[in-house]
């Protein structure tokens, strides 16, 4: 029976080239790629990916609006494999400094923005918020969606906020940008990266491969 992804559309995110991504990883695999947002396809796909970009408030409100919701979290409190990407990681702890906005409480934690005003780069720079461009990710933990994916590869970032989990460990994966913080977490079934795969060349495409045909 040919199993699907869902790549969830609910009007935020960086959606055409996550679904791209997404499709050319699932070659040979036998994953079908749906993007939508209704919640009968929420409980129809086998998996999940939660995509985000911009203001995490904005993100939440078209979540919400999008009647995809509350669909998302049974499916995933019911064991289906989630994964977010960008904001999609940061929606997923309790809360964040962006606007004060609440987040969907899977992980807790919450998510700050960088303070980094006044610190200078090796090179003598200062630090410029956002964080854009790629940076060197060093895997916390064993984890099946790092398969063939080596700790020291680069990644492509491009965020001023970033998640503090309260528990240590549901850090997956950390990055150094003025201070070391997590740069990708997991739990159950759930993995998620605030760098983004899409955009991240082989490496990307193999993580979401690996989403793929993990099997929790």
């Amino acid at each position: 029976m040919t199993k699907t992804v869902l790549v969830l559309d609910y009007g935020m995110g960086n959606l055409r080239s996550v679904a791209q991504a997404v499709q050319a990883a699932s070659a040979d695999t036998g994953v079908r790629v749906v993007v939508g947002h209704d919640p009968q396809q929420v409980r129809d796909a086998d998996r999940i990916v939660l995509p985000g970009q911009g203001a995490m408030r904005d993100c939440m409100a078209h979540f919400a609006d999008s009647g995809a919701q509350q669909a998302v979290l049974d499916e995933v409190a019911n064991g289906k494999p989630l994964m977010g990407v960008c904001v999609g990681m940061q929606m997923l702890l309790q809360r964040s400094e962006e606007q004060d906005t609440p987040g969907l409480g899977l992980f807790p934690g919450e998510v700050k923005r960088f303070r980094l005003e006044g610190r200078l780069q090796p090179d003598g720079s200062r630090f410029k918020v956002p964080q854009m461009g790629w940076n060197r990710v060093d895997i916390a933990r064993p984890h099946p969606v790092w398969a063939g994916v080596a700790s020291g590869s680069h990644f492509y970032f491009v965020h001023s906020f970033h998640a503090v989990p309260a528990q240590s460990h549901h850090v997956a994966a950390t990055t150094t940008y003025g201070d070391a913080f997590a740069c990708a977490i997991a739990r159950d079934t759930i993995f998620a990266t605030q760098f983004h795969p899409e955009k991240s060349a082989a490496d990307g495409l193999r993580l979401y491969r690996n989403f793929l045909t993990w099997n929790p």
